[in-house]
């Protein structure tokens, strides 16, 4: 059979259009019409969309959260570093028991343990805690961010409060060690301004001991003398060292309790100093007037042997009973000096005995004067 060439015309004619028809499909959408999934685009399921929406997302996505990880560690690595530091450490029994006497908050046991602190035997303190100023008393020492406290072992009784003081300043070391920029100014001002409104002696004292350092040095030294020491700070210093303390009253008791020996002792050098110093000028006063009667004893005493001599027996009996009684004061002048002189000499050692306990009791907190005592 002959084929049917029109119809295969035809046929040819209808593949055309439909070319025709889907270029001008392609020409409409600007593009192939289908999805990089393989679909259509007007055809695409739903979840084909979002699973390739995820993959376009999850990269900067991931970057995000790489990026809020690092922030957080970075943000918290002194509390990671803590507890790598703390990862099996049990603390003593003589440092938990020195934490709750000293009222330590948690934030501030936790400062207080990642140094291991010790209280040490002085040979091993002198060791840790080497004193290059030989200026004060060194009782404990922090040496650096979770690298160690160490409390010298101040065991005379009259010196109780001593270590439980020591642990609260060394752990406050610590503490300013971890404030941040702004924080730390903060408290820079406020430490500031509280020093110019400083009138005790002692405090006053001790901070001149600190004034060949460096200023951030002289605020991290009133950082922590200021919290265990001064029993009443302005109202924003309280409410800050309250992060540190339960009670911080408690540590300024055991530092009042650890002065006390000294305080005491200290008043009553001072008493017998102003006796002493009275007598000492009733003594000069009277031996200057003994010294007077003396002259004129001696005048009249030659006066009357002159007498004598000359063979004026009535003008010289005459003289005698007033030269008698003259002697007579004069006796009495010195018993009255000699009883100054002893009054002055048993005052005076007095004065000497509690000079000798004040300087033993320096000795029992100074490692230092222990090791030359020993050698």
């Amino acid at each position: 059979m002959t084929p049917d060439t029109s119809r295969v015309n035809d046929s040819s004619d209808n593949s055309d259009t439909a070319k025709g028809d889907t270029k001008r499909v392609i020409d409409a959408t600007g593009g192939s019409g289908t999805s990089n999934t393989g679909w259509p685009a007007s055809a695409e399921p739903d979840f084909v969309r979002r699973a390739s929406l995820a993959r376009r997302l999850w990269p900067p996505l991931f970057l995000l959260f790489l990026v809020a990880c690092i922030v957080l560690v970075w943000l918290m690595q002194d509390r990671i570093l803590d507890s790598m530091a703390l990862r099996g450490y049990v603390p003593p029994a003589d440092i938990q028991k020195v934490a709750r006497q000293a009222t330590f908050t948690p934030y501030a046991e936790r400062l207080f343990y990642v140094n291991k602190p010790a209280i040490e035997e002085k040979d091993t303190f002198n060791k840790n805690c080497p004193d290059e100023s030989e200026q004060v008393a060194v009782l404990g020492c922090y040496t650096g961010d979770r690298r160690g406290i160490h409390i010298y072992n101040v065991t005379d009784s009259r010196l109780d409060g001593v270590v439980q003081v020591t642990a609260a300043h060394e752990m406050l070391h610590q503490a300013y060690d971890r404030l941040g920029t702004k924080e730390r100014a903060r408290i820079n001002d406020l430490l500031t301004a509280y020093a110019t409104t400083i009138t005790d002696q002692d405090m006053l004292k001790k901070l001149s001991e600190y004034q060949n350092l460096e200023s951030t040095e002289v605020l991290n030294e009133e950082h922590s003398l200021f919290g265990t020491e001064v029993s009443s700070l302005p109202p924003e210093l309280e409410t800050y060292y309250a992060r540190y303390f339960t009670n911080r009253s408690q540590v300024i008791a055991y530092h009042v309790q650890s002065r006390a020996a000294f305080s005491e002792r200290q008043a009553k050098i001072d008493e017998y100093d102003v006796q002493i110093k009275q007598l000492k000028t009733d003594i000069d006063s009277q031996r200057a007037q003994i010294d007077t009667t003396e002259l004129q004893l001696k005048q009249s005493k030659a006066q009357m042997d002159a007498w004598l001599a000359a063979g004026q027996l009535d003008t010289y009996n005459d003289a005698v009973p007033q030269f008698n009684a003259a002697v007579a004061s004069y006796r009495r002048q010195l018993d009255a000096f000699n009883s100054l002189v002893e009054q002055y000499n048993d005052i005076l050692e007095k004065r000497g005995k509690i000079a000798l306990q004040e300087e033993e009791l320096q000795k029992a907190q100074d490692s230092q004067a222990s090791s030359v005592d020993t050698k």
